[in-house]
């Protein structure tokens, strides 16, 4: 998701952030000045956190700011996208990478949606 200057990875319900693999991903033009390839998740051939390696992609070449949101209960979400930021080599770039949960988010949402949020997906604000 786009929105003005912030690209968006948004996760609610899916289990993770694909993989794919790194035949494929080696492809990707800037993928070693953006990220040490040696650090990415790589195992069996395949790299983890594939969308969050292409959104960090998308940001670096659109030179945009690019926000993970997902679930706080999520610890494996949250520290797969701190893995993927820690392979980051450029500081311009990794500043412009965040996280927020969507319990952050409903804090900020008026209260039919915060009740929304509550009742479909457990969902309370921080």
């Amino acid at each position: 998701m786009c929105l003005d200057s912030l690209l968006v990875e948004a996760k609610l319900t899916e289990t993770g952030f694909q993989k794919c693999p790194l035949s494929r991903l080696i492809r990707y033009r800037e993928l070693d000045r953006v990220f040490n390839v040696e650090d990415l998740p790589v195992t069996g051939g395949s790299v983890a956190s594939y969308q969050l390696i292409r959104g960090v992609l998308a940001a670096h070449h659109l030179q945009r700011s690019f926000v993970v949101l997902c679930d706080a209960r999520r610890r494996d979400l949250i520290e797969s996208w701190f893995q993927i930021m820690r392979t980051v080599q450029d500081h311009a770039l990794r500043s412009r990478l965040a996280l927020l949960t969507w319990q952050e988010l409903a804090a900020l949402l008026p209260a039919t949606l915060q009740l929304f949020l509550q009742k479909k997906y457990g969902i309370t604000p921080a």
